[in-house]
């Protein structure tokens, strides 16, 4: 099976873009996408991202984790897929498309993206984590020792444990540094892994810190492994609203998978 393929990264997290305007890519071989994105044995990537055709909108998105399986929202995903579209030709500047959490809108200029990720009215405190899903689940702790903490053992002990069990979340740890700025480090399901940067990880991590008061900002910096984003907000109601993941989308190589 051959396919021209793509590699992007946003702030670390890389994905395997493919054009599946023509619909060749079979979406139901979890095998074959977990292979593309095995980093011994295939491309390597911490997903695969299919650009389709929509009947409305500028495009489609259909995202898979590095297991294979098909995945709720990918925010980094979601920004390196808008600079794919503009390298194709679909898109100049703006751009409106569908994913799995429904409509999204995007800038994208001097290779920063800005993408509106879905409005959230619920977000649930507890004693020691908050939880809330930005398009995919996530819950949000502090921990003072950030830097040298094991992300990959505490974070699969959460994830795989009560309440989340099988169904699982991904987990955010968060270390403040300043009213606007917030250092954050990320377990991802379906990576089952740290990842270098995660867009609905950071998202969720500042609409968690406003809500339980460490800011009273709307415009918030989050330092991951791979780099700075942003993310700015409107309060609504007890919720958010106007929510945009901001940062950098680059292009990596092309290449031609032939397996």
């Amino acid at each position: 099976m051959q396919h021209t393929f793509y590699k992007y990264q946003g702030t670390g997290n890389d994905f395997v873009m493919i054009d599946n305007r023509q619909q060749l890519f079979d979406k139901n071989n979890t095998k074959h996408i977990a292979l593309l994105c095995d980093r011994r044995f295939g491309i390597g990537a911490d997903g695969l991202i299919l650009l389709e055709n929509h009947t409305v909108l500028d495009f489609k998105m259909v995202y898979y984790n590095a297991d294979g399986n098909e995945s709720s929202m990918c925010g980094n995903g979601g920004r390196c897929l808008v600079a794919f579209a503009k390298q194709l030709g679909i898109i100049e500047r703006k751009c409106s498309f569908e994913a799995i959490d429904g409509l999204h809108h995007a800038t994208i200029e001097n290779g920063v993206v800005n993408l509106q990720m879905q409005d959230v009215a619920k977000v649930d405190r507890f004693a020691n984590h908050v939880f809330l899903d930005t398009g995919s689940p996530h819950h949000v702790q502090f921990e003072s020792k950030i830097e040298d903490f094991d992300i990959k053992t505490e974070g699969a002990r959460i994830r795989y444990g009560a309440p989340y069990n099988h169904t699982g979340s991904n987990v955010n740890f968060v270390k403040k540094l300043s009213e606007t700025n917030f250092r954050v480090r990320t377990y991802e399901r379906g990576v089952e892994d740290e990842t270098l940067s995660c867009g609905t990880g950071v998202t969720a991590v500042a609409l968690a810190m406003h809500y339980i008061g460490e800011t009273e900002e709307n415009l918030i910096k989050l330092e991951v492994q791979g780099g700075q984003l942003q993310v700015r907000f409107e309060v609504q109601n007890g919720g958010y609203k106007n929510v945009w993941l901001i940062g950098p989308a680059k292009f990596v190589f092309k290449g031609e998978w032939i397996g």
